[in-house]
């Protein structure tokens, strides 16, 4: 069976929070992350969820989102230039290419990054195959 290829950038949305956005597709990253201000967690049903900024701006980008969602975890990660911090870490719908289905998202400041959002290679993996020498392959 021949899976679809997806290039290093994409278009995806986040249909739960009203989000789409262009993300770098990452296969040397393991898990996915969105970018995320003011990150507060709160009580809802005595469960942890949190109530975060997303607000992103750049030249053809342009995201300002109050999102809200369960916390899952939060987990020690790697960013990609080595150090380690705690995220919290949510699960939430993607859509891509004609897919929709649910991704575990880590929440961190990427305000310096050209992309609000990074998948990595759990969020796709069995689903897609990544051709890096192109972009936007899922359009």
């Amino acid at each position: 069976m021949t899976k679809p290829a997806l290039g290093y950038l994409e278009v995806l949305s986040l249909p739960d929070f009203g989000i789409l956005c262009h993300a770098k597709v990452d296969t040397g990253a393991c898990s996915s992350s969105l970018h995320a201000e003011h990150i507060n967690v709160f009580q809802r049903d005595d469960q942890d969820w949190v109530r975060f900024h997303v607000l992103f701006s750049r030249e053809k980008m342009r995201i300002d989102q109050i999102c809200e969602a369960q916390v899952l975890a939060r987990r020690r990660i790697a960013s990609s230039n080595g150090s380690r911090s705690y995220r919290y870490v949510i699960s939430t719908q993607v859509n891509i290419a004609g897919q929709q289905w649910p991704i575990e998202l880590s929440l961190t400041h990427r305000g310096s990054m050209k992309y609000p959002m990074l998948l990595g290679r759990e969020a796709i993996s069995g689903r897609f195959v990544v051709d890096v020498e192109h972009t936007y392959l899922s359009k």
